[in-house]
């Protein structure tokens, strides 16, 4: 019986893998790159590490007094108290632009009033009673202030004359007249 030859075994040497130090650079690289994408969001986002001003958590501090300890214990903190900066008192020039949307918008509310009756005449009345409380809370520079409150308040009083005389349905003229007279010399009075 003859047998089939057998196959003679060599031994080769395996084929080495391939490098994969390209690919292990680049994803270091991408780590790298979303580490300091994320580093420079905190830097810029977070805040960095500034007190809060006293008494601006929210809550509030007691007023009364208490006796003074002998030894304050170490986690015993004194808030010291402070009072609100006064408010700053704005320039004529500023005090103008703030104020000078309503104060123009008065007359135009005045001429819409005086051609409307009813309903249409109202409900310019309640945008031109509202721009009035406005005008009261707007606060003037000093030199001013009292000149503006009582032309505000004259305003005020001559928007009240109108409405009543709109709601009653009496004659509008005079009333509107004098609600004009009184926006224009808040108008003077900033210079516009």
């Amino acid at each position: 019986m003859m047998s089939e030859p057998t196959p003679e075994l060599r031994w080769a040497p395996i084929e080495p893998k391939p490098k994969n130090t390209g690919r292990v650079w680049l994803i270091i690289g991408i780590v790298v790159a979303a580490l300091a994408i994320v580093g420079a969001l905190l830097f810029f986002l977070l805040p960095r590490g500034e007190e809060p001003a006293p008494g601006a958590s929210g809550s509030p501090s007691p007023t009364g007094t208490t006796a003074p300890s002998a030894s304050p214990s170490p986690t015993e903190t004194r808030t010291p108290q402070t009072t609100p900066p006064a408010p700053v008192d704005p320039t004529v020039d500023v005090f103008r632009e703030q104020v000078g949307g309503w104060l123009t918008d008065a007359p135009r509310g005045l001429d819409i009033i005086a051609g409307a009756t009813g309903d249409d005449a109202l409900a310019v009345m309640d945008s031109l009673e509202q721009d009035a409380r406005r005008l009261s809370d707007a606060q003037p520079p000093s030199s001013i202030a009292q000149q503006w409150r009582d032309g505000v308040d004259a305003y005020s009083k001559r928007l009240a004359e109108l409405h009543a005389a709109i709601t009653d349905g009496s004659d509008t003229a005079a009333s509107i007249d004098a609600a004009r007279a009184a926006v224009t010399g808040l108008q003077t009075l900033v210079g516009l």
